[in-house]
């Protein structure tokens, strides 16, 4: 196991590296100008998936429009050349420039769409263009395209095909791999990888999950256009085949087989996918067989990807890299609020069936308050309400003094509310660590000071050895520890926990007890929805018992078992003062 002060790095970046520089030396010594023109294509398809890497590998939003900003790019680029004889210097900045003009107002009208609806909306996109690349002609050729497109000319030096061509492209490639490696690393790359997995989990840690969508929307668009110029530069012509559907599925293929939401994998499977047809040429006609079957076999041997390959790999040859981790950092303590939440007169229906009915309840700072009521009594649902995830028919809430009715998840969560959820919502693929600094990255935008912050709150809950290790397969109870630490390095006013004892030993259990009385001590106000009696009367100050949605019992915890309605919808047993002599 990874010690506490070090987290494990991904070792196949070094082979990456080597691989360059075998790239390098193949593009100098050996590459025929045939060969330079094929690496110069892959360079190209590599800075088309860069952008691809970002919205579907890290936001896993599945965008079939890369291949139409390709193709956008590549029109501005050769409509400005071959119409107006604009250079280089003047038509790339703009082939960047319009796709992301075009993809904001279009993400706004997407990225609200989840799943497959969402992939053949965008796929449409490419539709749309093509149709305008052929039906206009007088702008785009029409079908026969544009030709002519003036060659690469770079502060008065014209770049001639070949070498000088490849140089550029790559070293577009080598800026543009730096630029999204740091982004994937970064407060974006980070905040999209939290969204990935449970959006509305990425909304009650603070996430603007539509404002990030769209951000890496549009710096999809941006890689995309920046392809599409140089594509142009490299062939002098622009056709509506660039706007084809083969160029999406290169692109998705190369980020599939290279490794998702690594720019390394853009770059390694860009160079695979364009070379296998010309190493496997002289089998002619069954080269497509031995194609076609080479990326099967790597789709299925490396489901991560030949990043993913080398990682594991490099780790069995070098062992893993260390990396040092911060020293923990307690995150500021914001000042106790006077007023936690309140909620009068909470409604919600869900078709006919009235889910919470009248529900009012009070969180005061420094208080434990208990929610307890049978399966389908509104329990989850009145925290899906407070923490924004559902609206409100009517009723009003108050958070901190402030109505907060009917406010989104990420507002509420800025405000100073956290949530946990009865299945621990943690991202895939990435270590304990950057889960938990994820969680802080709303308060704090620089991510060595949010991880110095997540390794404070990992080891309060007494698992800050957990940090270099990944959130896959980790076990349910430490899952929940590690979700608890998600709420508690944000440092909210008021925390709404949804069963957290479910799983855990009973040594686990008076642990966290321990750590909710701290908690309320700091003057936390904490809602916890728990089925274990034993565990929650001796917490809570308050007990609400809720039943079909209605308010059953709200009083003092001594009071629950003796109250009759209580006894008989919840606790299936009959008061003493109701049993026979």
């Amino acid at each position: 196991m990874d010690s506490p002060r070090s987290l494990g790095g991904r070792g196949g970046n070094r082979v990456c590296v080597a691989g360059a520089l075998a790239l390098l030396v193949y593009a100098l010594t050996t590459a025929s100008p045939y060969g330079l023109r094929v690496l110069t294509v892959a360079g190209v398809y590599a800075l088309a998936t860069f952008g691809f890497q970002i919205v579907f590998g890290l936001g896993g939003a599945l965008s079939l429009a890369q291949g139409a900003f390709f193709g956008l790019g590549a029109y501005v680029t050769g409509i400005l050349g071959s119409r107006y004889g604009l250079g280089f210097e003047a038509t790339f900045p703009l082939s960047l420039l319009v796709p992301v003009v075009v993809a904001a107002p279009v993400g706004l009208a997407v990225l609200r769409l989840e799943s497959h609806y969402f992939a053949l909306a965008t796929l449409g996109i490419a539709q749309v263009l093509h149709l305008l690349a052929v039906n206009v002609p007088e702008l785009t050729g029409g079908a026969n395209g544009l030709a002519g497109v003036p060659g690469v000319v770079l502060f008065g030096w014209a770049v001639p095909r070949g070498l000088p061509m490849a140089a550029l492209v790559w070293g577009l490639v080598a800026l543009g791999g730096l630029a999204g490696w740091r982004l994937t690393r970064g407060r974006l790359g980070r905040s999209l990888t939290t969204l990935r997995d449970d959006p509305l989990a990425a909304a009650t840690l603070g996430l603007d999950v539509g404002r990030l969508r769209l951000t890496a929307f549009a710096v999809s668009a941006l890689f995309a256009g920046a392809a599409g110029a140089l594509a142009v530069h490299t062939q002098r012509v622009v056709s509506p085949e660039v706007l084809e559907f083969p160029v999406m599925v290169s692109i998705l293929t190369i980020a599939v087989v290279g490794g998702r939401g690594r720019m390394a994998g853009a770059v390694l499977g860009a160079v695979l996918l364009l070379h296998l047809p010309e190493w496997f040429r002289f089998l002619e006609r069954g080269y497509l067989v031995v194609y076609g079957a080479a990326l099967l076999l790597t789709v299925v041997l490396a489901p991560d990807g030949l990043t993913g390959l080398l990682d594991r790999a490099a780790v069995r040859l070098f062992g893993p890299r260390p990396r040092r981790l911060p020293d923990p950092r307690e995150p500021p303590r914001p000042p106790t609020p006077a007023e936690g939440l309140t909620v009068a007169g909470l409604e919600k229906s869900f078709g006919g069936v009235r889910a919470v009915d009248g529900v009012s309840l009070a969180l005061r700072p420094g208080g434990i308050t208990g929610l307890i009521g049978p399966n389908g009594s509104g329990k989850t649902t009145v925290i899906n309400l407070l923490s924004g995830l559902e609206q409100p028919d009517s009723g009003r809430v108050r958070l901190g003094g402030r109505d907060v009715t009917g406010a989104p998840a990420d507002r509420l969560a800025r405000a100073g509310l956290a949530r946990s959820f009865q299945a621990a919502a943690l991202p895939g693929g990435t270590s304990v660590l950057e889960a938990v600094a994820a969680a802080r990255l709303a308060l704090d935008p620089d991510a060595a000071t949010a991880e110095a912050h997540a390794l404070w709150a990992l080891e309060r809950l007494g698992v800050g050895e957990l940090a270099g290790r990944s959130c896959d397969g980790l076990p349910a109870a430490l899952r929940r520890r590690v979700e608890l630490a998600r709420s508690l390095v944000r440092r909210p006013a008021v925390l709404l926990l949804d069963e957290p004892a479910a799983g855990l030993t009973d040594g686990e259990k008076a642990e966290l007890a321990t750590l909710l009385r701290a908690l309320a001590r700091e003057g936390m106000a904490i809602l916890l929805v728990e089925h274990d009696m034993g565990f929650l009367l001796p917490l809570a100050g308050r007990v609400v018992c809720l039943d079909r949605g209605r308010t059953l019992y709200d009083g003092p915890p001594d009071g629950v078992r003796r109250d009759p309605a209580v006894a008989a919808a919840y606790l299936g047993t009959v008061p003493p003062a109701e049993r026979p002599a």
